[in-house]
């Protein structure tokens, strides 16, 4: 399996393109508990990588180091060819400019409830990038408008649906101009209308070529929209290739029990 998985990796950085992410070696454990076993995976520019895998897997933990939200024990991520860290310590010499730079858009929206849709985008960018009042809200008008809430502008969180609200949270990550974004299962507490408005918007933000790493238990979209997709089971990479060879050729037990329970449409 290791050979098969090392041969994989290549074919993903293999495409001509410089690399937005690269991670090599990654390790966490929680309380002794090995949550990442060992974790290399390239992301090449303006492609969509999806994590697959069971619950417990170590697919948030990932997701939450190439941000340093969670700092791995050991291992090394880089950035557009900047290392962020490694061996177990904080190399970024920018935090607050790699958060703008490597978005990420949580399972729960994470809006705050007393600010308006239109004030939750302007306050990213006020906040995190000194952007002035006037063009922050100039550009949060035009990223609600991207995600279809240019009618909502005025609502607050508690009165707009969840799918409503998670687009908000992806126009809010949008305007702080990233070169990279992660999605944390982002479907995963909405009904199914809802859910179809926000892989939509995943959609459009793919066909304009953002370079995107998704956690997803939604296999017909990872499907449709992935040039590359991970299956992690125990922590580690059990197996990864192209979303066909993945879904419809997968090689290994594991990835073909877990392919053969979800990646049938509802």
């Amino acid at each position: 399996m290791a050979d098969a998985t090392t041969e994989a990796a290549r074919g993903a950085a293999g495409t001509g393109k410089p690399l937005a992410v690269k991670i090599a070696g990654l390790r966490k454990s929680f309380d002794g508990r090995t949550v990442l076993g060992g974790i290399d995976l390239d992301v090449p520019a303006g492609k969509i990588v999806s994590i697959i895998g069971q619950s417990g897997g170590g697919k948030t933990t990932l997701m939450r180091c190439v941000n340093l939200l969670e700092l791995p024990d050991g291992g090394t991520i880089t950035i557009n060819g900047e290392p962020i860290c490694g061996n177990g310590a904080v190399t970024c010499k920018d935090l607050p400019k790699l958060r703008q730079r490597v978005g990420m858009v949580f399972q729960r929206f994470n809006l705050f409830p007393h600010l308006t849709a239109v004030e939750n985008v302007i306050l990213a960018q006020m906040h995190a990038a000194s952007v002035p009042e006037r063009e922050a809200v100039e550009r949060a008008v035009k990223l609600l408008t991207r995600v279809g809430l240019a009618h909502r502008a005025m609502a607050y969180p508690d009165q707009m649906s969840g799918g409503e609200q998670q687009r908000v949270a992806i126009a809010r990550a949008l305007a702080l101009g990233p070169t990279v974004l992660l999605f944390d299962e982002p479907t995963s507490a909405l009904d199914p209308e809802s859910t179809g408005e926000v892989l939509t918007v995943m959609r459009e933000l793919a066909k304009d070529g953002m370079t995107m790493i998704l956690v997803t238990h939604e296999l017909p979209f990872a499907r449709e929209v992935s040039d590359w997709v991970v299956f992690i089971d125990g922590g580690r990479i059990v197996e990864q290739g192209t979303a066909a060879d993945l879904f419809d050729h997968p090689r290994e037990a594991r990835t073909i029990a877990y392919v053969s329970r979800h990646a049938a449409p509802a």
